[in-house]
């Protein structure tokens, strides 16, 4: 199974170790406004969970990703290239057009030498 590979077992005990963590802070978070601590301690003896929550959420959409993924999808060739030939600018500025007629010369040049001729 794909997720069970060596990247994703340590990415599984990362956010494990990581969503422990985030409690382990809003309780120190917490012990810290109870003993006179501001409503800066307060806010976030909350927003730890809050946090280890989202990063929780993040992972699980992150694994159903993987899970839905096609495999054969990352093969190579499998793309399509198009290639669109480039318009010479024929607008009322000869220099312009004429650096463009320059630009188009080179690009053939450069499909006949690999080979392509792609026309």
């Amino acid at each position: 199974m794909r997720l069970l590979t060596p990247k994703w077992v340590l990415l599984h005990l990362l956010v494990v170790g990581l969503f422990v963590a985030t409690f382990f802070l809003g309780h120190w978070q917490l012990t810290k406004a109870a003993g006179g601590g501001g409503a800066v301690n307060w806010s976030y003896a909350l927003q730890w969970p809050l946090y280890g929550f989202m990063g929780l959420g993040f992972y699980i959409k992150m694994v159903r990703d993987e899970l839905h993924r096609d495999p054969d999808a990352d093969e190579p060739g499998t793309a399509v290239v198009l290639y669109q030939r480039p318009r010479i600018d024929t607008s009322d500025d000869p220099e312009l057009a004429a650096y463009n007629a320059y630009l188009a010369e080179l690009n053939e040049r450069a499909l006949q030498q690999r080979g392509d001729g792609a026309r």
